[in-house]
């Protein structure tokens, strides 16, 4: 059978869900514990599962948050 051996759909996944998957399992935990949800939402939206749109609002503004407190590195 061709195709059977992928999944006939792709999640794609934007840029925030993307950073907030290489954090540290410790940095996911304080973002989604200021976004007022648990890690295994916040981990569910950055895989772009089904989540609630005041969850995913809620962790796109902490990781804005969190990347606008971070230096800049110098190259």
């Amino acid at each position: 059978m061709r195709g059977s051996r992928q999944p006939a759909v792709r999640t794609l996944t934007t840029e925030s869900q993307n950073a907030f998957r290489a954090l540290s399992r410790h940095r996911r935990t304080k973002l989604a514990h200021s976004a007022h949800t648990t890690l295994v939402k916040a981990d569910q939206w950055s895989r772009g599962g089904p989540t609630p749109a005041e969850v995913a609002s809620a962790l796109e503004g902490a990781l804005k948050g969190l990347t606008a407190k971070a230096p800049k590195k110098k190259a």
